[in-house]
């Protein structure tokens, strides 16, 4: 049994060993850079899509050098190599660090743009959601977080050079949002809740009264008054459906849940 914990003890150490000659190795090896050459490397690595050395290096060089605009914008660079890393919850720490530390920072309008991206998820689930037109798995919560980061970065900063961008994200996060409640109200109205499909479709015309989905939202509320006898707001219903869309299909025939293809909208 002693010989075992013994080899035991010896693995352990010499485990302990190898990493921490893996830590020191860039420390070493950096160790009389100076903190312009430092952040040149850093750059480097991240612009190469060595995310993770280069957020190592940018650790060395906020510990060596910890005040000073380097350090400072090493952390903003450490969000965006986690967020091109995959690591988003890494990304939005990174960030929330940032904003915590330096409020007032001249880049705090790109801290934001950041966050707002990381949140979008661009790259990966958003623009499949947007090809394919399923809204319904796609996180309303994260939607709207990602507007109201793009939201904050529009109204604080309405002259910066990401306002634009950030903009147009937020329509179409919007309209995703308009899809999700979409998505629910089908649900509903496919089982029989109309009640409960009326005041998603209501919610749709109030809300989100600038997306692709008010003209079926209203055609779907027309029959649900329909099915709650409900007429006189029926006929309201129609009016307002008439008014705003005159050449609606729905004005032929009643909203059918097997009738409005997805591409229908795509525009």
């Amino acid at each position: 049994m002693k010989k075992i914990l013994l080899v035991v003890s010896l693995g352990l150490a010499l485990s302990a060993c190898a990493n921490k000659g893996t830590i020191d190795k860039d420390a070493q090896i950096t160790q009389d850079w100076s903190v312009e050459k430092l952040y040149a490397e850093a750059q480097d690595e991240l612009n190469s899509n060595n995310y993770t050395r280069a957020v190592k290096l940018y650790e060395i060089l906020e510990s060596r050098f910890p005040n000073g605009r380097y350090a400072q914008q090493s952390q903003l660079d450490t969000a965006y190599a986690y967020y091109k890393d995959d690591e988003p919850e890494k990304a939005l720490a990174a960030i929330a660090r940032f904003q915590r530390h330096h409020p007032q920072h001249p880049n705090m309008d790109y801290a934001l743009y950041l966050k707002g991206l990381v949140l979008f998820n661009e790259d990966h689930s958003f623009l499949n959601k947007l090809a394919s037109q399923d809204w319904s798995d796609r996180d309303p919560k994260a939607n709207r977080d990602a507007y109201q980061a793009f939201a904050e970065l529009v109204q604080r900063y309405p002259n910066s050079k990401y306002a634009a961008d950030a903009t147009e994200r937020m329509a179409k996060l919007v309209d995703a949002l308009g899809g999700n409640e979409m998505s629910v109200a089908r649900y509903y109205m496919k089982r029989g809740a109309y009640v409960a499909a009326a005041n998603r479709a209501q919610k749709i015309v109030g809300r989100y009264q600038n997306t692709r989905y008010v003209e079926e939202a209203l055609a779907m509320m027309e029959l649900a008054y329909k099915k709650l006898d409900k007429p006189q707001l029926a006929a309201d219903t129609r009016r307002v459906l008439e008014t705003n869309f005159p050449q609606s299909p729905f004005l032929q025939h009643e909203w059918r849940s097997d009738d409005m293809p997805w591409w229908r909208y795509w525009r």
